[in-house]
């Protein structure tokens, strides 16, 4: 048996280990995003202070990791969010390897974030947009003036089903749900939305010029979702 003074000293995972045990256990099912983002955060731990065992890790090294972020023009929620990731994925691979050491990037001193207000686009700016995507007339254009009077996310727009587009309700409307394709961002995100305006406009351009069930071929497929 181990004893408790020897727990420290057992062989830790190094950080990329700590990420693999982390997207076996925590990614089943996630998005892709999810995984691109988790060794995204990684890469920027390796490039600053190298792939270490994580017991090897000390709050100097999570100060420059910080540091080199600032740095390089990023900003501080960015920064944040980053640590987030790092901080849950050393948490994991302590617990699951029962090792009795802190968490370095935990405890790391932030500096106040520069929290800017997002401005609304005059409508005067998004009346124009949409002149121009009646003008142009092709599926790039349905995809913008879809979403100008919907409000609906990137995602949300480039993977409907073509059946997701109802127009014999009393008001046309875009059922945004969940689909194998493309997953939603939360449980509240599954919704009705009332079409109208460039909205209508777009959905009915979209239908008629249908040539397969995904409104929006160029991006969607059965495979997935590139709404990036």
């Amino acid at each position: 048996n181990v004893m408790a003074n020897d727990v420290k000293s057992l062989p830790s995972p190094t950080l990329s280990e700590a990420m693999h045990l982390y997207l076996q256990l925590k990614g089943v099912g996630k998005v892709k995003t999810f995984h691109q983002a988790a060794m995204r955060n990684v890469g920027v731990v390796i490039d600053v202070v190298g792939d270490k065992p994580i017991a090897d890790y000390s709050t100097i090294d999570a100060g420059k990791v910080r540091d080199a972020m600032i740095a390089k023009g990023l900003a501080v929620l960015s920064v944040k969010r980053t640590f987030i990731t790092i901080k849950a994925i050393i948490n994991l691979a302590i617990a699951e390897h029962g090792l009795d050491i802190r968490n370095p990037f935990s405890s790391i001193f932030m500096p106040e974030a520069d929290i800017k207000k997002r401005v609304s686009i005059p409508v005067e700016t998004i009346r124009q947009i949409q002149q121009a995507c009646y003008s142009i007339d092709d599926d790039m254009r349905w995809l913008i003036a879809l979403i100008s009077d919907t409000g609906m996310r990137l995602a949300e727009a480039t993977g409907l089903h073509i059946n997701d587009l109802h127009f014999n309700a009393e008001t046309p409307y875009v059922d945004i749900r969940p689909h194998p394709w493309r997953s939603l961002k939360t449980k509240g995100s599954h919704r009705r939305v009332p079409l109208v305006g460039a909205s209508f406009w777009a959905a009915t351009r979209i239908s008629a010029n249908a040539s397969s069930c995904f409104a929006f071929e160029r991006y969607t497929d059965t495979a997935g979702c590139k709404a990036n």
